[in-house]
Parts: structure tokens; sequence; C-alpha cells
């Protein structure tokens, strides 16, 4: 593996919500909340049912300013977007494929000016003349819009206000008009406003001005015809004026957020603040004129990034903060005591948000070999520890030993008194041996035992057993069919396979059941010679229906659709899909078993399993081969119940078998085998995940009253009983802490976690509202088991965890703090703490052992051969740990070394040490120990402002920087000339559009040996918009191979906007734009197992590849994540 080749992936989106809007987008009708995470767009549909999700783009792009329009005639709205590189783009929704179509796009970036202070302005005239825009400072941009709808060019109007906070577009206005709240140079803030002449490109004076306003203000409401007029929203006051009437209330000190429009008129306005307390503002009116105006506090949600009321009530809370959330407003208060007595908030959902991913730290909790992620995620009281997890849990609840088993089933118990004489819970467990089947039961103590069901065959191995019509028990041996009453347990019908009568020696009576497979009322059983007979299920009888003859023996078979609780056709059976000995899969249809057609697959392997099954109201058909490899199909139910959209994905090495289960109301498919997986449909895809489990053999759903919505697994020679994790790729838990976490470490030995926090009280009138902690936290229930309070205005800066040469035996916690009062700019002293974690008599505690003072904030710790390296401000210091005389410990000073600006990152490998600094980008230093000294080695002379650096192997090292690329640069040691050699060669830059704060190393997924993917070396980053990635190291081919593929991806998928992908990926700073190289755009990559059968084909051939092979090669990739 060359590190100098990367592989840039994201295991988790962004969830950081910065932008939504509310509007009629996907038809007339529909109401649809539009959300913006960053660089992604996600569409949805509200339903009686809450907010279903119908569509999520990636956008090529950081997505600046947000706005639904509807130009003049339209029926729908569009939507308008513009992004932080200056382009814009023009949506709308082709309901007939379910995508965005681009209406207009273009760039909008001048040659001269200053980018704005406080981000992009985008804003459309409220009867839609014109699109406004500030970009730059002292300019106004104008895309005016004619009456057909269309864009014309842009001009610019130079605007006289420098220190510009915000933009709005007023209503009722007769030219367009604009309200700008400006700071003046003595900080002074003022609205102004300015109509708009197109004709002349210019401003003229507006209605009105107002000067000197709330030294806070920061937020401009514009309120809709019949009303008019704007609303500034302060630090202390709230005002509403029109020209002619002005209202202001005074508020409580705090700083708002967001604002959300309730009514149409608007009358009522939605207000959070940034301590996520929800306001309702009522403009009190008589006559269309505001006489007053109200507020009234709501509650508490998360603190809010964008507010959108969708209807009755129900509002989309988004947060950049902490958790999104979809809540109702309630007429009358939820009782409760305290604060609670006011609380007016409901919340319906709540959506993820790991964001912002200030730290992490990568340790593996369950020991089962693979990593975990503990984020410190959230800002303020939002702030909380995320632990995640790749893959889908199991949580055991019961297992017996139980070796030899070859398949299992549970019954419901017959009898009761619901409608079909049977349960709603499962009783009974089947399992089933070589020449045997046993029952297992629940008994009163609620344990499992085994019992006996008197019709049943228990000397055969059973091959199917499940229950049918008529309160009745079907079992399947090999040698008959039998119907058991499931209440009197008495066997009430049998049929055996004739034998054969061909004449053949020793063919007498050796027609055998081979496989079997039935629903409510309809049993199909293959017999061998390749036989299929299709019999009815009645009350005490078999009555067989028709039969017919396979090419060749049957191995596995299924039929459909079936009836799935929860999916609302009721369903007939109406075909069966068949695996054959010859490797084909034949679909046939019921009842008459007349062949619809044969399906080559082109493999050597014989098919072990099919399924049939409705996903997200998708029928499929799903058949599994001996060799792990899964074939699926899109059943055509239109067209005669042909295969389509043929797919072939690789989930294990060993035979697997496929089972249908339902969990949370929806149905999903377990495929057992070496690599047990869930398959599942999101936004009408199959997705693959993989559960945390070895080897399963086989599997059963088991909801018994016990052991409710439980599945039963066999697992190497046990059985477990056990619940499973909500069905996703990723798998998140929420500690909250109610205070913002900055950074976190884990400590093996002791099995806690010390987390630093920050603890923000806004209602404090002191210069120094927050108190900073160290938290010792356990690493399996997560519960604070100590905490040690900092100074005032003391700030945890680094944590790690490490032993030092001559005292091995102990293992400490080391805090790097800074002292930052508000009169110095920069600190000039912190402090180094060691702490030791002791257990008392099972009281854990986290005890200062040792602080050393040191001139500057101790930006980073590193454990360094038995020492500690330390960043302070410039320096990069080496310390000992020493002892004193007395006995007790101490860190001694042992050298330095002096040339950065700030050395904010620092990492180490053997002797070798990079430094991230803040401008000076990378360099690599190394630590002689014979000469006690720190040495420069070689710097990249390159300007990189850093966020995070790491090392990728011994002469490559990876950076981050703050205008959101990635790069790595490569020493040059074998150079004959020195110059070279003390040069740091950039090989890779690479636009990622994250800011990433944190590299790790580690992974993700259990490292399996003979999967290939899984042998990369890998690094977890973590970002702002809480992004979770990937980089991983490529060999030289595999890079050419992947960079084609990027090429002939690009030509077959087309950037949403008419933005391109190469464009977006290039390396892109102030000073620079240049193409990217030496990494990979994973996302792009994986995306081509999205894509349709026919566009995949057209991008293999471009490839000069086979599709499948293709397929093979990105899913193991993806195995990465």
């Amino acid at each position: 593996m060359s590190s100098s080749y990367n592989y840039v992936v994201t295991a988790h989106k962004p969830t950081n919500v910065t932008h939504s809007v509310v509007g009629n987008f996907t038809s007339k009708d529909d109401i649809n909340l539009i959300v913006v995470k960053c660089t992604r767009v996600e569409i949805y549909l509200l339903t009686a049912d809450g907010l279903q999700p119908l569509t999520d783009v990636p956008f090529y792009g950081r997505i600046a300013t947000l706005e639904l329009f509807r130009s003049p005639g339209e029926e729908q709205d569009l939507i308008f977007l513009s992004t932080e590189r200056y382009h814009f783009c023009v949506l709308a929704y082709d309901a007939a494929t379910g995508e965005l179509v681009t209406r207009a796009g273009g760039d909008m970036q001048d040659r001269i000016g200053r980018p704005t202070d406080n981000g992009q302005v985008g804003i459309i005239d409220p009867e839609c003349r014109m699109i406004g825009l500030h970009l730059y400072d002292g300019l106004f941009k104008i895309i005016p819009i004619d009456s057909t709808g269309k864009l014309h060019d842009a001009f610019n109007i130079r605007l006289e206000e420098l220190n510009v906070i915000t933009i709005k577009f007023l209503y009722g206005c007769d030219k367009p008009t604009i309200a700008i709240l400006y700071q003046d140079t003595k900080s002074a803030k003022h609205i102004r406003t300015y109509s708009i002449n197109l004709r002349d490109k210019e401003f003229e004076p507006g209605p009105w001005d107002h000067s000197n306003l709330d030294m806070g203000a920061n937020v401009i409401i514009p309120v809709p015809t019949p009303l008019g007029g704007a609303i500034v929203v302060g630090e202390q006051t709230i005002m509403y004026f029109d020209g002619k009437a002005t209202s202001v209330i005074p508020i409580k000190q705090t700083i708002t957020k967001a604002y959300g429009i309730i009514d149409p008129d608007g009358s009522r306005y939605l207000l959070s603040d940034i301590t996520g307390t929800l306001h309702l503002l009522v403009l009190v009116h008589t006559d269309q004129k505001v006489v007053g105006l109200k507020l009234q506090q709501l509650g508490r949600t998360s603190v809010a990034s964008t507010l959108s009321y969708l209807d009755n009530g129900v509002v989309f809370v988004g947060s950049s903060y902490g958790d999104s959330q979809l809540i109702r407003l309630l007429a009358t208060p939820q009782g409760g005591m305290g604060e609670d007595q006011n609380n007016f908030v409901e919340v319906l959902e709540t959506f993820v948000n790991l964001g912002p991913i200030v730290d992490f730290s990568v340790a593996e909790l369950e020991h089962q070999g693979q990593g975990q992620v503990v984020t410190c995620s959230g800002v303020y009281a939002d702030g909380s520890l995320r632990v995640i997890r790749n893959g889908i849990g199991i949580n055991e609840q019961a297992s017996i030993e139980l070796p030899g088993v070859k398949g299992m089933w549970s019954l419901k118990a017959g009898g009761s008194s619901s409608g079909d004489g049977q349960s709603a819970f499962d009783k009974y467990l089947l399992v089933t041996f070589v020449g045997a089947t046993r029952v297992l039961a629940i008994n009163e103590e609620d344990e499992l035992e085994e019992t006996e069901i008197a019709g049943l065959e228990s000397e055969e191995q059973s091959l199917l057993c499940a229950n049918v019509a008529s309160d009745q028990i079907l079992q399947v041996t090999p040698k008959e069919v039998r119907l058991i009453n499931a209440s009197s347990h008495v066997l009430v019908e049998s049929w055996k396979p004739e034998a054969s009568s061909s004449g053949n020696e020793g063919s007498i009576g050796s027609i055998r059941i081979t496989a079997a497979t039935c629903t409510e009322n309809v049993l199909l059983v293959a017999l061998s010679q390749g036989q299929l007979v299709h019999m009815e299920l009645q009350a005490g009888k078999l009555v067989e229906k028709s039969r017919a003859t396979m090419p060749a023996e049957i191995s596995c078979i299924d039929i459909g659709p079936k009836t799935q609780e929860g999916v609302q056709q009721q369903s007939t059976p109406a075909f069966a899909c068949l695996g054959l000995w010859n490797m084909t899969v034949v679909v046939c249809s019921l009842p008459d078993l007349r062949t619809i057609s044969t399906i080559t697959l082109g493999v050597d392997v014989i098919p072990r399993s099919s399924l049939i099954c409705r996903l997200e109201g998708v029928l499929y058909c799903m058949v599994a081969l001996g060799d792990g490899h899964l074939f699926t199909f899109v059943v055509d139910e239109q067209n005669g119940f042909q295969l389509t959209d043929r797919k072939k994905v690789s989930l294990g090495t060993q035979p697997m078998t496929l089972k249908l289960f339902a969990t949370n109301g929806s149905h999903h498919v377990f495929a057992a085998s070496d690599r047990p997986t869930v398959i599942y449909s999101s936004n009408r895809k199959l997705l693959y995940s993989n559960v945390n489990l070895r080897e399963v053999t086989h599997m059963s759903s088991f909801n018994a009253e016990a052991f409710p919505e439980c599945l039963a697994f066999i697992q190497d020679e046990t059985m477990v009983i056990g619940t499973i994790d909500q069905i996703q790729k990723l798998h998140i838990r929420t500690i909250p802490l109610g205070e913002q976490p900055r950074r976190i470490c884990h400590q093996k030995e002791s099995h806690t976690f010390a987390v630093c926090t920050v603890s923000s009280d806004f209602e404090s009138t002191k210069d120094d509202n927050e108190i900073n902690y160290v938290r010792l936290i356990d690493d399996q229930t997560f519960e604070t088991l100590s905490k040690f309070q900092l100074d005032s205005y003391e700030h945890a800066c680094s944590i790690v965890s490490c032993a030092f040469e001559k005292d091995e035996k102990h293992h400490y916690y080391l805090i790097g703090t800074a002292y930052a009062p508000p009169d110095e700019v920069e600190p000039a002293r912190g402090r180094i703490l060691v702490f030791l974690v002791t257990n008392n008599n099972g009281s854990i505690s986290l005890d200062l052992v040792h602080s050393k003072e040191v001139k500057g904030a101790v930006y980073n710790l590193n454990s360094f051969n038995g020492k500690l390296l330390v960043g302070v401000n410039s320096k990069v210091q080496v310390f000992r740990w020493q002892q004193r005389e007395e006995g007790s410990w101490e860190l001694a000073n042992e050298c330095s070394h002096h040339n950065h600006i700030l050395a904010l990152y620092v990492q180490s490998r053997g002797d070798f040490i990079v430094v991230g600094d803040l401008m000076k980008s990378i360099s690599l230093l190394v630590y002689k120990p014979e000469e006690g000294a720190i040495e420069l080695l070689a710097c990249d002379f390159n300007t990189n402002w850093m966020t995070a650096v790491h090392f990728l192997d011994d002469d490559t090292y990876l950076g981050a920087e703050n205008s959101f690329n990635l790069f790595s640069v490569k020493r040059n040691s074998d150079s004959a000339s020195e110059d070279l050699r003390q040069k740091l060669e950039p090989v890779g830059q690479f636009h990622l559009g994250e800011f990433v704060n944190r590299f790790r190393k580690g992974s993700l997924v259990m490292q399996l040996p003979e999967s290939g993917s899984s042998a990369m070396k890998t690094l977890i980053f973590g970002t702002v918009n809480g992004v979770i990635g990937i980089v991983a190291s490529l060999a030289p081919e595999k890079y050419k191979m992947l960079h084609k593929l990027e090429q002939c991806l690009n030509q077959v998928i087309k950037g949403v906007g008419g933005l391109s992908h190469q464009k977006w990926r290039s390396f892109y700073n102030e000073r620079k734009v240049e193409e990217a190289s030496g990494f990979i755009d994973g996302d792009l990559i994986e995306s081509y197992l999205d894509l349709r059968k026919e566009r995949m084909d057209q991008v293999a051939q471009l490839m000069d590849m086979d599709a499948e092979e293709l397929s093979k090669q990105v899913e193991e990739l993806a195995r990465l994540h």
C-alpha cells in the first residue's frame, strides 16, 4: 500500500442542519420540508404519519443560502440555492422521475471584491421581480426575473454601508425594496431602506430609515401585507416599524438565533435563542395597523439554527448545535413542576445530529475486535457524548447450548380467542437436527424447556414447520407432509410422495421431499428428480392441485407475493421462484406451475436459498448461493412477474440462508452465513448492514410474550435469543451531558473516559460565565464517577492517557490547560495536570498527583516513548517523569524546539514528530535521545492554516486546513540534495468540503482476515457538520483504476444544479485553486452501487470491465465503513 494515494469516504453523512424551508415543491398540493445539511439537500413530504423522506441529494458545493419562490405562471415552488464558491442554481422537481431538475444556474463570482464577513445573503423579492445577493462588501448583486419567470443577466449596485449584518426584501412596495441592517464605524447599528430602480440599475431612497437601534440587533423579519413593515430583534429589545408607527418591547437579554413565520399574514412568529428557549411573538393589530407586540415563552428545544412551521402546530427545529426536532405546539401547557409548568412544546421526533464533532476517541468497548467511536458533540446545553458503532447489535436475552442444529421455526399456540384461532405471540421454537426434531416452549417461569407436540414426527429432520389456516400446524420432512391440529396436537392428515415406477433399479420408494415453502393456504414441495407439487391447505385436508417437472433437481424454493403483516396489499401467491442444481433460477406461475422465465446465473455455485418479499412497497426476489453471493431482482408485477434489475453482491464466503423478519412495524431480511447481514430498504434502495455476531447458521423470529420482538440465532453450537437494534448502518447512542464536551480520552486499564467539558451560564452577569471541568466517566455505563473543576478563566486544551518510563505500573490522565482572562490577547500561562484514577473500596475517584505550570497554552499532549511531548504556544517540548528525593514524581523539561507561530497539532511516531502549525502548514521534527534535543528535518513551504494532522506512514503525512481541504506531503528522505531533503513535497490534495477537527487511527468495521479491503490501514476523521469519514491508503494500481472510474462516473452522473464534480473536489483556498490529485472520492465511487442497471452497464462499458466484477470491487471498498 502506498500512503501517497488515499481513498476518502463518508461513513456518516452530515447531520448539521444549516437551512430549512416549507412549501409546495413536489406538487401543488404537497406540503414539503426542504432541509439543507451543508452539502446535502433532503426533501420530505408531510403526511398524516409525520415526515416521509422523498429524496436525499448530494450537492457539489457548500450551500450558503436557500430560498423557495414561485415564479409567475408556476403551480409549484422552485428552490434557489447559492454556494460558498459563488455558484447559484434554480431547481424544480420532476414528479415522473423523482429527481431534481436544474432550471437555471450560473457563476456569480466577481474578479474584485472582499467577501462579506457575516456570510452570504441570498434573498428573493416577495413579488418575484428579482433575486438579491450580498456576496462582497460594498456591492449588492441583482438577478432580474421577468414576467415569464426567466432569469436575466446579473448586475451590481454600489452599497455605501460596508459592515452589513443582514438584508431583507420588504413586502407591499411598488418597486422592489430592501431593508439593510448595518453597523457604522462607531459600532452603532442602524436600518436603512432602498428601492431598486431596475431601468437605471441604481438605488433610490426607500420609504423609511431608523437610527441607533439596540446594540445587539441582528435579525430583520419583514412582515407580509396587509401589515407590512419590519421587526428588528435585538439582545434587549424587539421593535416593529413601518415608517409611521413604532412599537418596542423589552426582553430578557439573549441572542436570537432563528425565527419562523406561523401565519401567512405575519401576525405570529416563533423566535429561538442561544439557550434553546422558544418564544411566540405576536403582532397586536387593529384595522391593519400594528398597535403593540407580545412575547410569550413556549418552552425549550434544541438550540435552533432554523425554524420551519409546517402545519397544525407542528414545527421543524433544525439545529447545528444539537439534535434537530419535530415538535408540536400545545394549546395548554403540559403539567409539571418548576420550569415545566409553562411548557407548550411536545417533541414528536428527534433527528440525530453528531455535529459539531470537536474531538473523538476510538475505543474497543465490547472486546469483539471492532472499534467504537465516542464523539464530543453538540454545543452549550445540547452537549453530549455519542457512542457510534458500525452494524446492528444484538442484545442477548437468553442462550442455550444446542449443537448440530439444521433448521429452526417459531410456532404460535392454537385455540386462542383471536380470530384465526391462534395467539398473537409465538409459544414454541422448533429445532431440527439430522434425523430428529425437538420442540422448545416457554413455561410459567418464562424459561425455555423441551416439550412435545404429539402429532409432530420427532424422529425425522424437518424441512419446514409453520402455522397455517384453520388453526393447524404444518410439518414437512423428507418423507412426508403432516397436518396437525394446533389445539389438540392430533395428526389430521398426511401426504407421502408416490414411489417412482420408472423401473430404475433402486429407485423404488426413493422419491424424497427436498425443499418446501408455504403460505397460510398454499404449499409447494420439491421432490427429487426435479418434480414440483402444488397443494392447497384446507381444514384437515391436503389437496394436490398441480404438478410439474423441472429440467434439474430443485435446490431451493419460495412463493410470493405473501401477505406480510403491516403491508397494505393482501396477497394471493401468484408465482414461485426456484433455484435449480443447473445454476438457473426458474419463475413459474401458480396454480398451474407454468414456467414464466428461466434466468441463467452464470456462476458455478448452486443456489441455496430463495426469498420473495415486499420492502417499502417494492417486490423483490432474492437468491442466495453456496459461496456467500446474493442475487437480487425486482419483480415486475405488471408484466407477468418477470425478474428485472438484476444485481449481485457478496455478503460472505459460506452458504447463506434468507429469512424475512419484522421489527418496529417494518420488514427486513436476515441473511445467515459467516458474515450475518440484515438487508433493508431505505428510500426504495436495498441497503446491507452487518450484524455484530460471528457466524450465524440459522435464524428465526421469535415474538414470545416473555421475549417480545426477539430473534433466535444458531451461532457456533449455541442458540441465542435477543432483540435487534434499530436497523441502520451506524448505531448511535447518546449520552447527554448538559454541557459542552471539548476533549476526550479513553484509558483501557481503568475502563474509563476522561472528558473535558465547559458549562456555560448565559444568565450570569460576571465576565467569566464558563466553568471548565474534567469528568471521569465509566466506559460501559457512561456514568460520571468523579469530576474536577478547573480555575476561573482556565480552559482545558488537550488530554492524553499515558504511562512513563521508570513508573510503568501507573497509567495517568494528563490535561493541558490555558488561562484566558479577557484582558489577554494570547494565553501567557497554562498548566499540565497529572491525574491518577484510584479505586477505594469500589469508590472511583480522579486524584490530582502533580501540576506543572508552563508559559502559554498547552495545545496538545502526546505519550512519547515513556516521556511526554507537549505543544505550548510556539514551542514543542519534551518532558520526562522523574522522582523527587522524598519519593513523589514530577515533570521535568528535557528539551524544546522553537520555530512555529502556534504549534496547534502535534503527532508522534517513534522519534519522529509532525507539527501542524496555525499558519505554516506541516513540519517534521526528530527527537535525538542521545543528544537530548529536537531538530527540524523538513517542512512544507506552502501557507496552510491547519486544523488537524496525522501520520500516514513514516514518510507521508496527512493534513486538514481551514478552507475545507485535505492534503498529503511526503519526505524526500532518499534525495541526494540537502535542499530537497529539507522540503516536504505535496503528493496529494483534495477539497473535502468539511472542517476536520481530528484524525484518529482506527476502523469502524470488524477486521476480518479474509476480506481484502479491511487489510487497508485506515484513519477516521470527525468534522464540524457531524461527518464521520474514513481515509484509507491505496496501492498505485488500485488508485489508477479508481481514478479512471471517477472519470467514467462523471460522464454518467451529472451534478445537481449543473455543478462540476471535478471543480468541487479541486483544492481551493484564498491563494490557489488546483485540481485534486492523490485522493479518490469514495462517495462518488460508491454511488455506482445505487445506479440503475442500465447506467451501471454504461459505466462498466466505459471502464471496459464486467459490471458484476466492478460492483464486487466497489462493494469491497464500501466494507471499509
